[in-house]
């Protein structure tokens, strides 16, 4: 509540963005909206829900996407049937990279102690063994409500209309 009525001034995402560059070191990643690879260079942190509206920078609500991408998107709200799959296949990913390698979970842990700020949504879907329905099912009940209250105050629902849309694959990881 603190966080709605004093904002921060400013968004510190800078260990969330090395999180992901490192994912993007190991892995080619595709965006979740236009399906575009993404480079460390063209690389920006989208909030899924818009930082407007939850004025946090929680690590479950935050995923890699290209600057024009995330300027396009500004401060709607990406349709969720569209795009709520797609992020979860993302974050699914990104919590195998947790697991399987030592560099991205110690990443990960710089990011945890900025960016995940409830031990209850920590043991819900960062914790070890979960398959993909566990925790797709488990992210889906933390980022819905969020979500909803969202579209009940008024934000807009947003598609992407770049030019590669109409060739997105469903797969968001190559």
């Amino acid at each position: 509540i603190s966080d709605k009525l004093y904002p921060p001034q400013e968004r510190k995402l800078d260990k969330v963005k090395r999180y992901w560059k490192l994912l993007l070191s190991l892995h080619s990643i595709q965006d979740i909206y236009g399906h575009e690879e993404l480079t460390t260079q063209d690389m920006s942190i989208d909030h899924f829900v818009p930082w407007s509206y939850v004025a946090h920078d929680e690590f479950w609500n935050l995923h890699p996407t290209t600057r024009e991408i995330n300027s396009s998107k500004s401060n709607n709200l990406p349709d969720w049937k569209t795009y709520f799959p797609q992020l979860a296949k993302l974050e699914y990913f990104s919590y195998e990279m947790i697991w399987s390698s030592d560099a991205v979970h110690e990443e990960f842990e710089k990011c945890a102690r900025e960016h995940l700020n409830n031990e209850k949504v920590r043991r819900r879907i960062y914790r070890q063994g979960l398959d993909y329905e566990t925790f797709r099912t488990g992210l889906e009940e933390i980022v819905q409500p969020v979500y909803q209250s969202a579209k009940n105050c008024g934000f807009k629902s947003w598609i992407y209309s770049g030019e590669n849309h109409d060739n997105r694959s469903d797969n968001i990881i190559l």
